[in-house]
């Protein structure tokens, strides 16, 4: 049996402005196909970043969505650079080779807070608050992620979109639980 190929990620999403970021494992092969970041059209990724920010991210092409980001002082990325897995899940990356994250100092000096995007990324949250940052563990927003709901992983998103100070404190957000597409 053949080892997987070598696979190479994304190039980070990032401002001088950036105060969160949101630290994935690796993209999946979807993501890689398109070459953007949560690109499974299950990720629930980008509509919890919509119910968040009360923008319809969802259908906006993905230019838009990473103009969106940035300017919000939302960064993306991931622990890994590149690694061999085969498939998607998190459980098959093998020989992985860490991002940079040390340069972010440089390149997004406002960043004050790293939450990690799921389990496998939540395995360098040492070595990522080693760097100086505090750091938050997210639930997964991928599909595989089916034990917790929208609405549970959309409370806990917005907890450390509220300290990073990308959203409003929920109290001032009437509408915070419930996603644009699904209100009347």
């Amino acid at each position: 049996m053949s080892r997987p190929s070598r696979l190479t990620g994304l190039a980070p999403v990032i401002a001088r402005h950036t105060r969160l970021l949101v630290l994935g494992s690796f993209p999946s092969e979807a993501s890689l196909a398109a070459q953007q970041y949560y690109g499974h059209p299950r990720n629930h990724f980008w509509p919890l970043l919509a119910a968040l920010w009360q923008v319809d991210l969802v259908g906006a092409p993905y230019r838009v969505r990473i103009a969106e980001v940035r300017r919000r002082g939302l960064g993306i990325w991931d622990v890994y650079a590149a690694c061999r897995r085969a498939g998607s899940l998190d459980s098959a990356i093998e020989d992985a080779e860490y991002n940079d994250l040390a340069s972010l100092r440089r390149r997004a000096p406002q960043l004050v807070l790293v939450a990690h995007n799921g389990g496998e990324s939540a395995r360098a949250m040492r070595w990522v608050a080693s760097l100086g940052w505090t750091v938050r563990r997210l639930p997964s927003s991928s599909p595989a992620n089916a034990s917790w709901s929208f609405e549970r992983k959309l409370a806990a998103w917005r907890a450390v979109f509220e300290e990073a100070g990308l959203v409003a404190p929920a109290a001032l957000a009437p509408h915070a639980l419930t996603p644009p597409s699904s209100r009347a």
